[in-house]
């Protein structure tokens, strides 16, 4: 019979998930909507080749993503070692680097349910917005990002469930540190490492199971409140 009370380490390794996949969403948002209206309204050279970089950790393996990561951003990195001696933020194996790593595999996934949401968006509002007398910043928060927010919305738990299962790319950037960088999957991975480690695995799988369903549910609920009151707006 497999128990279903979760160990002190296993609450340890939801906690720093959750941590990790809330910080990496958070952090992802502006970039991710700053982006997705480049590619939805802009018309520039290379945005073509933008749009591919953006959705490039969706085809590389995780682990090549990891490895690019712990290159650039390691403590010998180039923006590893600014980040560390300017604003004293270690990223190599430390949560912050799990959050790092989670947050550039989620970020296509946001950027391009964001972008969906700001081309079905009728153009002619926003020109209407700017013949009004209104500055295009203005336009762009009053009009665009409303209609735009049940986009916005599941752009950000495609994002935090994609943070919350990422695997390959975080171990290969910060490994699997119990407390520090052991998050939900990794965990999992260890429990069935070891013998009698199934009940363990079983136990988190739900738990993630449960966290991600959750969210879902949560932003569907966000996106169609959000949907109707833009509509009645």
């Amino acid at each position: 019979m497999l128990g279903l009370e979760l160990s002190a380490e296993e609450w340890q390794a939801i906690g720093l998930s959750l941590r990790v996949a809330g910080v990496a969403t958070l952090a992802s948002l502006p970039p991710g909507i700053l982006i997705a209206l480049l590619l939805a309204r802009g018309r520039f050279p290379g945005k073509v080749f933008l749009d591919a970089l953006v959705h490039l950790p969706l085809v590389l393996p995780p682990v090549v993503t990891g490895y690019v990561l712990l290159v650039l951003f390691g403590r010998k990195g180039v923006l590893g070692a600014w980040f560390e001696a300017n604003l004293g933020i270690v990223f190599s194996f430390r949560w912050t680097g799990a959050a790092l790593a989670c947050a550039v595999m989620g970020f296509p996934l946001m950027v391009r349910a964001i972008r969906l949401a700001i081309e079905a968006i009728d153009a002619r509002l926003e020109a209407a917005a700017g013949t009004l007398g209104a500055a295009p910043i203005w336009a762009l928060v009053t009009v665009t990002l409303p209609l735009a927010l049940p986009g916005i919305i599941a752009g950000a738990v495609l994002c935090f469930a994609k943070a919350l299962g990422e695997f390959g790319a975080t171990i290969t950037f910060v490994s699997n540190i119990p407390g520090e960088t052991q998050t939900i999957p990794a965990a999992i991975y260890n429990a069935t490492q070891v013998p009698g480690g199934e009940a363990g695995a079983f136990r988190l799988s739900i738990v993630a199971a449960m966290i991600a369903l959750g969210a879902l549910v949560a932003s569907e609920w966000l996106a169609r409140r959000s949907g109707s009151k833009a509509r009645l707006g």
